[in-house]
């Protein structure tokens, strides 16, 4: 079993950025295809950006052009680079691997808060 462990949220201000980070325990994240998942009050929790074991990357329409999502294999870590941040952003973050299902493969570790206000 996996661990994932979120971190880097917190409040920002329209138009600012953050980055997100998520640490995965275990040996076998490099062959993971992980994804970021967000969950705004009153909400389904929704994948927003996802990235295979090569690289290759897929997003939700309502972050592309602002969300950059990457991996580091050798650190076993994924990332949410998130700019031009806007209110409806608004929500915890999770990471968790792509089972190929609607159910993610892991438990869901326990997010980070992201609030964009002014």
């Amino acid at each position: 079993q996996v661990q994932l462990a979120e971190s880097g949220g917190g409040l920002v201000q329209p138009g600012g950025s953050l980055r997100l980070s998520c640490a995965a325990s275990g040996s076998i994240f490099s062959i993971l295809h992980m994804g970021w998942y967000r969950q705004a009050p009153g909400n389904e929790r929704e994948l927003v950006a996802h990235i295979s074991r090569g690289g290759s990357t897929n997003y939700a329409d309502s972050v592309k052009g602002r969300f950059t999502i990457s991996r580091d294999n050798a650190d076993n870590t994924l990332y949410l680079q998130m700019m031009s941040l806007k209110p409806e952003d608004t929500a915890v973050y999770y990471c968790n691997a792509l089972s190929g299902t609607p159910v993610p493969m892991f438990g869901w570790g326990q997010g980070t808060q992201v609030t964009v206000s002014s």
